[in-house]
Protein backbone atom coordinates (compact mmCIF):
# COMPACT_ATOMS: atom_id res chain seq x y z
CA UNK A 1 0.00 0.00 0.00
CA UNK A 2 1.23 3.61 -1.08
CA UNK A 3 1.01 6.09 1.34
CA UNK A 4 0.00 9.24 -0.50
CA UNK A 5 1.23 11.44 2.33
CA UNK A 6 4.57 10.55 2.37
CA UNK A 7 6.98 13.04 3.35
CA UNK A 8 9.89 12.95 0.14
CA UNK A 9 6.51 14.28 -1.92
CA UNK A 10 6.19 17.79 -3.22
CA UNK A 11 2.52 19.40 -2.43
CA UNK A 12 0.97 22.25 -4.42
CA UNK A 13 2.23 24.96 -1.95
CA UNK A 14 6.13 23.57 -2.60
CA UNK A 15 5.30 23.31 -5.98
CA UNK A 16 4.04 26.54 -6.61
CA UNK A 17 7.44 28.00 -3.60
CA UNK A 18 9.67 26.89 -6.28
CA UNK A 19 8.19 28.66 -9.35
CA UNK A 20 7.77 31.52 -7.20
CA UNK A 21 11.75 31.23 -6.57
CA UNK A 22 12.65 30.58 -10.11
CA UNK A 23 10.72 34.08 -11.05
CA UNK A 24 11.89 36.00 -8.02
CA UNK A 25 15.17 34.91 -8.92
CA UNK A 26 15.17 35.96 -12.47
CA UNK A 27 13.48 39.34 -11.56
CA UNK A 28 16.13 40.05 -9.27
CA UNK A 29 18.94 39.19 -11.42
CA UNK A 30 17.12 41.48 -14.01
CA UNK A 31 16.21 44.69 -11.67
CA UNK A 32 20.25 44.81 -10.28
CA UNK A 33 21.25 44.67 -13.72
CA UNK A 34 19.41 47.13 -14.82
CA UNK A 35 20.43 49.35 -11.65
CA UNK A 36 23.90 48.91 -12.80
CA UNK A 37 23.36 49.40 -16.19
CA UNK A 38 21.76 52.86 -15.28
CA UNK A 39 24.89 53.42 -13.20
CA UNK A 40 27.47 52.33 -15.02
CA UNK A 41 25.76 53.68 -18.18
CA UNK A 42 26.04 51.02 -20.22
CA UNK A 43 23.45 48.82 -21.88
CA UNK A 44 22.53 46.03 -21.81
CA UNK A 45 25.48 44.22 -20.59
CA UNK A 46 24.59 44.38 -17.33
CA UNK A 47 21.14 43.28 -17.64
CA UNK A 48 21.72 40.33 -19.88
CA UNK A 49 24.84 39.40 -16.89
CA UNK A 50 21.86 40.05 -14.56
CA UNK A 51 19.74 38.02 -16.48
CA UNK A 52 21.73 34.76 -16.43
CA UNK A 53 22.96 34.83 -12.78
CA UNK A 54 19.06 35.22 -11.84
CA UNK A 55 18.30 32.19 -13.98
CA UNK A 56 21.50 30.03 -12.41
CA UNK A 57 20.42 31.04 -8.93
CA UNK A 58 16.85 30.13 -9.74
CA UNK A 59 18.23 26.74 -10.85
CA UNK A 60 20.50 25.83 -8.06
CA UNK A 61 17.85 27.35 -5.54
CA UNK A 62 15.51 24.83 -7.22
CA UNK A 63 17.38 22.09 -7.57
CA UNK A 64 18.50 22.06 -3.56
CA UNK A 65 14.67 22.14 -2.54
CA UNK A 66 13.45 19.51 -4.39
CA UNK A 67 16.64 17.77 -3.35
CA UNK A 68 15.86 18.46 0.42
CA UNK A 69 12.19 17.40 -0.44
CA UNK A 70 12.88 14.03 -2.26
CA UNK A 71 15.04 12.86 0.75
CA UNK A 72 12.71 13.93 3.30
Amino acid sequence: MVDEHSDNTLRGRDLAGLGGLLAGAVVAGTVLGLLVDHAAGTSPVFTLVGIALGIVAGAVGFWLRVRSALRG
